[in-house]
């Protein structure tokens, strides 16, 4: 009865987030993100092949609910007859976590709220944080984030990440273009057992993702609460992007690429270059040029000199933009443009 309630109420707060941020995406993206939200709602599996029908009912049901919704308040959870509020995440853990469950509700990006309710499959303790690993979801928003570090402790949502690789798989069997990502795909028996396939790599990826928000983590250390401080201060979404990526950059050159390399994790480092942004390009477009050179017979002592160098780069222009004290979106820009690496 617990989770049945408990999930009914992390829901509705999931359907309130929607209701309120789910218009900020672009048309393309609001589309196939609505097409794959049906599935999980409706319990299919990822292969399913929605009907134009079904799916068009489904979002226009959906839409109606989040018009009902959208002025409403987030929901108190109620739990052994206390109430919490929704952002208590640590204080909901401590008692979802000895039943098996895992909760979390938190920001993301633009300060837009992120809920979820998921069975527990590990935790274990990372330095001074908490490592908590879901599997099976049974509540969550239109965004769902593969990972996230809130407070002291660091989500990894299994589920999700099966489902990211999914729909990176299935545009790459559509196209079959010959770039990273297939390089990447390589590695596993996508054509013979899809399933098979998404297990081995879901296991491989989520290991990568875990680096990564590790990395985070190391480098918030080193940038203190100024670097949070100047993300909350500048207005201009493109710049708040730039930021971000700086960091993500600084971050996977101090501990994500490194591991990978010392591993010798080659699917990995495959993927790692197929999931660059193009934003990630432009600021850091010696990054093409070092794996394409990698790809065409350098060593992979030759692209770890060159992690080295990207991430005193990385710390270098993060020290510098936060000497300059500003949250000027031209200044920022100028400063950020001129440091490309």
């Amino acid at each position: 009865m617990l989770t049945e309630l408990l999930n009914q109420s992390v829901q509705h707060n999931c359907n309130i987030a929607d209701a309120k941020h789910a218009a900020s995406f672009t048309l393309c993206t609001y589309l196939m993100k609505m097409r794959e939200f049906c599935r999980w709602d409706n319990g299919y599996a990822l292969t399913h092949m929605l009907s134009k029908e079904e799916i068009g009912e489904w979002v226009s049901k959906r839409e109606a609910l989040w018009e009902d919704i959208e002025q409403q308040d987030y929901q108190t959870l109620n739990i052994d007859d206390q109430q919490y509020d929704p952002f208590q995440t640590e204080q909901i853990n401590s008692k979802l976590l000895p039943l098996g469950l895992v909760y979390s509700g938190g920001l993301g990006n633009h300060c837009v709220p992120h809920f979820f309710l998921a069975k527990l499959e590990a935790q274990h303790d990372y330095a001074d944080h908490k490592v908590i690993i879901s599997s099976d979801e049974y509540a969550r928003d239109l965004t769902a984030p593969p990972a996230m570090t809130l407070g002291d402790t660091i989500f990894i949502r299994k589920q999700s990440i099966r489902r990211m690789l999914w729909e990176k798989a299935q545009e790459w069997r559509w196209h079959k273009i010959e770039n990273a990502m297939s390089k990447a795909f390589s590695y596993y028996p996508f054509d013979d057992d899809i399933d098979a396939a998404l297990d081995a790599m879901t296991s491989v990826e989520l290991k990568s993702i875990l680096l990564h928000e590790k990395g985070e983590i190391e480098t918030s250390h080193r940038l203190g609460d100024e670097w949070k401080m100047l993300l909350t201060e500048v207005t201009d979404a493109r710049v708040e992007l730039m930021l971000r990526t700086i960091k993500d950059l600084y971050a996977d050159t101090s501990v994500t690429l490194p591991a990978l390399i010392e591993s010798n994790n080659i699917a990995s480092l495959h993927f790692f270059a197929g999931n660059m942004t193009a934003l990630r390009k432009d600021l850091c477009p010696s990054f093409v040029t070092t794996y394409k050179a990698w790809c065409e017979g350098a060593s992979l002592e030759y692209f770890s000199a060159w992690v080295l160098r990207s991430q005193q780069h990385w710390q270098q222009l993060t020290q510098a933009l936060l000497a300059m004290q500003t949250s000027a979106p031209e200044a920022l820009t100028k400063a950020i443009e001129g440091a490309r690496f």
